[in-house]
């Protein structure tokens, strides 16, 4: 099969309103931000992606699926070259009928599942209803609600706002230095309270909140990406201890990180 240009590929997503559109190239990753009517279901066979939305930033990690609702303005990131994505467009039609599909959600994928979106590899643009691969497309989308326990919330508030960028690109790079609101407002010249302010107002959340966000995001990151220990991991994103860390990590994604890592690896 040719290869299609990512502007090609995303002029011909919503083209055929009734179709299934099927993309397993690398195109959905180069896509700028956009929207198309259509409900996407993502599966990130390797590596790790990240799906930017709004004022929100999801890591989508490896052997997990997003979905995301029409209508919805984004763009997924991929920054390795390695990272496989197989994407598959579905017609919103009986949509409502289920809260699974309103919402964006990551999920950790299931054997029956993956071997599923596995087969589709061999069909590609858009499956019309009348097609023999259809039906078992759209199988794929009904059974979606019943293999999803719950979303994982790998998320991160993200900001324009110019006096914060740079001080939310420095808790990124800095994950492992001890960090506390009183060192951050003496870094950037602020008081402790400017900064707490600046927080809340930009991204509804404190500075503790979103520094402990930063670091399990790079955690799951690192778990992902490198051969480290959990212990080597805990100590580069900051904690003192891997009880201290793992604890963190279950609270805030309801997993414990060692399982999490069976899941992944």
């Amino acid at each position: 099969m040719p290869i299609i240009s990512p502007e090609i590929h995303l002029k011909k997503i919503d083209k055929q309103p009734a179709a299934i559109y099927v993309l397993h190239e690398r195109a959905e990753r180069s896509f700028p931000m956009h929207s198309h009517r259509k409900g996407q279901l993502s599966y990130v066979q390797g590596g790790i992606a990240y799906l930017f939305m709004g004022s929100q930033s999801y890591v989508i990690p490896g052997r997990h699926f997003l979905w995301l609702p029409g209508g919805v303005e984004h763009y997924v990131q991929a920054r390795q070259p390695s990272s496989q994505m197989r994407t598959l467009y579905f017609p919103p039609q009986r949509d409502r009928k289920h809260p699974f599909y309103s919402k964006v959600g990551i999920y950790p994928i299931n054997d029956l599942l993956y071997q599923m979106i596995v087969y589709t590899e061999k069909w590609g643009g858009d499956i019309l209803p009348k097609a023999p691969a259809f039906s078992f497309l759209k199988a794929i989308k009904d059974i979606l609600p019943d293999f999803t326990s719950g979303t994982l919330p790998f998320m991160l508030p993200t900001t324009q706002n110019t006096r914060l960028r740079p001080i939310v690109l420095y808790l990124r790079n800095n994950v492992a230095q001890a960090l506390t609101l009183g060192s951050v407002s003496r870094e950037f010249g602020l008081s402790e309270r400017s900064l707490s302010r600046l927080f809340k107002a930009e991204l509804d959340i404190s500075f503790l909140q979103y520094l402990q966000q930063v670091r399990m995001l790079s955690a799951v990151e690192m778990i992902l990406q490198t051969d480290m220990t959990l212990s080597q991991i805990a100590y580069e994103v900051g904690y003192g201890s891997l009880a201290a860390f793992s604890s963190t990590f279950q609270q805030l994604y309801h997993i414990r990180p060692s399982e999490f890592e069976r899941r992944v690896k």
